[in-house]
């Protein structure tokens, strides 16, 4: 069992540092609302740390699940980022969806001050987080990914080290990118199912046993008939990790006209209010 601290408690960091506790692990946890911290302490154990230095003194791993490339730099570097608290072979996991550009230089950074670092991002959304069932593309060196992936292994349901560092945060965004096109088309089919005048639960039955099949068809559609988006991944980070994949685009060249159209629909929906609607949202767009 390893010594592991976890920065970042929300709705995927709090149940992931939690399965870490569950399997044994001596677990420090930092959040930026304090209450949040002692929350998870009075469920799980373990202790709360005031600042990422603090929870990372001592530590085997570390483990952070924050909002973006700013979040990151911010509990990494500084005088009470998580860098400087690390002792000299420890490893950083980030499990954050940031750009590959940020995790390159945090991890040429660590690697001066004589730490490992593993980019880690997620796939599996807030159900995936709480039931242990995450798939986990992750970059770095294979001593850093070898060492790390048996603690990973707490909430995974699947982890592939995809190759140096910054190829994790490469392969979530060919995640996210498969996701946009897919909701929308989710989105447009039972749309045209409601017009039409039939039963979404019956058309579901029988398309989602054919090619149209998806996760998504499964778990999303009867949310989706009922207007409820209230759980999951939100549209404001949707939007977040869709100009990641935009961004990255524009400097290798991929053409994402797709992505591109489906992130101004997700604009479209946060006119409507719902930023923090489930991406789920986008047929609530073709509904007014």
């Amino acid at each position: 069992m390893a010594r592991v601290a976890f920065v970042g408690l929300g709705v995927m960091g709090f149940p992931m540092a939690g399965h870490l506790a569950a399997a044994g692990h001596a677990v420090a946890v930092y959040n930026r609302t304090p209450a949040k911290a002692a929350a998870w302490v009075g469920l799980h154990g373990g202790t709360a740390a005031a600042a990422p230095r603090e929870a990372a003194q001592g530590a085997d791993f570390v483990m952070a699940c924050v909002g973006n490339d700013d979040d990151l730099r911010q509990v990494c570097l500084g005088d009470d980022g998580a860098f400087s608290g690390m002792r000299a072979g420890a490893i950083f996991v980030d499990h954050t969806t940031v750009s590959a550009r940020v995790t390159r230089a945090l991890s040429d950074t660590a690697r001066e001050q004589g730490l490992g670092f593993v980019d880690a991002p997620v796939s599996g959304g807030q159900a995936g987080a709480e039931n242990g069932q995450l798939s986990v593309m992750c970059g770095g060196t294979e001593a850093d990914y070898a060492a790390a992936e048996p603690v990973i292994a707490a909430y995974a349901r699947i982890c592939r080290r995809m190759g140096d560092s910054g190829a994790g945060q490469l392969a979530k965004m060919a995640n996210q990118i498969a996701i946009a096109g897919l909701v929308q088309g989710l989105a447009e089919s039972l749309n045209f199912a409601e017009r039409a005048g039939l039963s979404i639960p019956a058309v579901v039955e029988v398309i989602s046993q054919g090619a149209a099949g998806s996760w998504q068809m499964q778990n999303r559609h009867a949310t989706m008939a009922e207007g409820r988006f209230d759980f999951g991944f939100a549209v404001d980070w949707m939007r977040k990790d869709l100009g990641i994949c935009l961004a990255a685009a524009d400097e290798n060249g991929a053409a994402l006209p797709v992505t591109a159209l489906v992130d101004q629909f997700y604009k479209d929906v946060q006119g409507m209010g719902g930023g923090r609607w489930d991406t789920s949202s986008l047929i609530a767009r073709l509904r007014r």
